[in-house]
């Protein structure tokens, strides 16, 4: 393993997505963002069950793609308006559900005895109702609240600095994010579901993802204003302002 490897990589990734948004808001305007937000709501909840090291500490992945759907809403909030950027808020929701729905039917399928692969599945997919429920409950209120302080932001600004409200908006929404998903996904509600770490090691995932979100959310202020530079939409319509 090369030094800083899993570090590197994750700039890399952090920059390959940022660009895929863009690129997707070029060639098919804001249906290209609703369809991003689809596939990132589902990748992050996969990625999100692998833990890594990341300069020392211990983390779960997910955070970068999962911090695009952020940066998906800023963009239609600024260029469509707060109605289109809730649009995005309710694909992810719904697909989100969906996915997890047809994959439990598809776990509940006997297996033939040539099939390698079932087990791997199960041991990825048969924990989804608990990081979907997390990511539901994480999504729909950080999400909410990210399109709400927005528009608050800009509004208040009377339009002017991007930079601000993009990430007063973005950083307060990932701490909510990240404390209501870490609670329900690795905490438990005692009854419900155990723990699944110790405290220390929860703790340190808490606190190295809000970091990596931070990140995040301020290295997209660029794509925001890049985004804003798209001048017209995939049928070729001038996109108008939102005030």
């Amino acid at each position: 393993m090369l030094p800083l490897q899993n570090e590197i990589l994750w700039f890399v990734l952090l920059f390959t997505s940022f660009s895929g948004i863009t690129i997707a808001y070029r060639l098919f305007g804001r249906t290209g963002l609703y369809a991003w937000t689809a596939m990132a709501i589902i990748l992050a909840n996969i990625q999100v069950m692998k833990t890594i090291k990341f300069f020392g500490l211990v983390t779960a992945m997910g955070n970068i793609v999962y911090g695009t759907t952020f940066l998906i809403t800023d963009i239609l909030c600024e260029n469509y308006g707060r109605k289109e950027a809730r649009r995005a808020v309710e694909i992810g929701f719904f697909t989100l559900i969906m996915f997890t729905l047809l994959m439990q039917i598809c776990l509940a399928f006997i297996p033939d005895e040539s099939d390698t692969l079932s087990p791997a599945l199960e041991q990825i997919f048969g924990i989804m109702p608990r990081i979907t429920i997390a990511s539901l409950t994480a999504y729909i209120v950080s999400q909410l609240h990210d399109v709400w302080a927005f528009d608050f932001w800009k509004r208040k600004t009377r339009g002017r600095h991007l930079w601000l409200r993009n990430n007063a908006s973005t950083m307060v929404s990932q701490l909510i994010d990240n404390a209501v998903f870490t609670w329900i996904a690795f905490v438990g509600f005692g009854i419900f579901w155990e723990q699944v770490f110790p405290w220390e090691i929860i703790a340190e995932i808490f606190i190295t993802s809000y970091i990596m979100k931070f990140v995040v959310a301020a290295l997209d202020t660029p794509f925001v204003y890049l985004a804003t530079k798209v001048r017209k939409d995939a049928d070729g319509r001038e996109i108008v302002k939102y005030a």
